[in-house]
């Protein structure tokens, strides 16, 4: 549940739980923005985490028309929608600590209570698609 992750997460971070659910929602709103198959996946299974994403979005002035989302998830619109996420997680207070700690914490928990393998670092929540474990092992043999 999407209390247990904030939960998790402010352990992992020293964040309040207000403070956590707030950077939640914004790397969840970028991981939507850029229509990341994990995030899709995670609002499935995870009762709250859409409502999330949209929340803090409409809080913070994101796109929300069709077209804009599409130029978002061109690899100039996906640039310019990270580096925002970074922005907008310092204007709520978050250090590069706390930003190093949270994303590993949102994998962690993922991957112990849904066994989402896929969540790896935060290139795989933001933009990446869901690798089965051949594909993965392809994917790094040929890097």
């Amino acid at each position: 549940m999407l209390k247990n992750l904030i939960r998790t997460c402010a352990e992992a971070t020293g964040l309040t739980q207000v403070k956590t659910r707030e950077a939640l929602g914004i790397v969840l709103n970028t991981a939507e923005r850029q229509g990341s198959p994990l995030a899709e996946a995670m609002f499935r299974k995870m009762p709250g985490a859409r409502t999330l994403s949209a929340t803090t979005g409409a809080e913070q002035g994101a796109s929300t028309s069709v077209i804009a989302r599409l130029i978002e998830q061109t690899p100039g619109g996906r640039r310019h929608v990270g580096e925002g996420m970074f922005t907008s997680l310092h204007k709520a207070g978050l250090g590069h600590k706390q930003i190093a700690q949270l994303l590993p914490s949102i994998s962690g928990y993922m991957q112990t209570t849904y066994g989402m393998e896929a969540f790896g670092h935060l290139g795989d929540l933001v933009v990446a698609d869901m690798l089965t474990g051949a594909d993965t092992g392809a994917a790094a043999a040929a890097a």
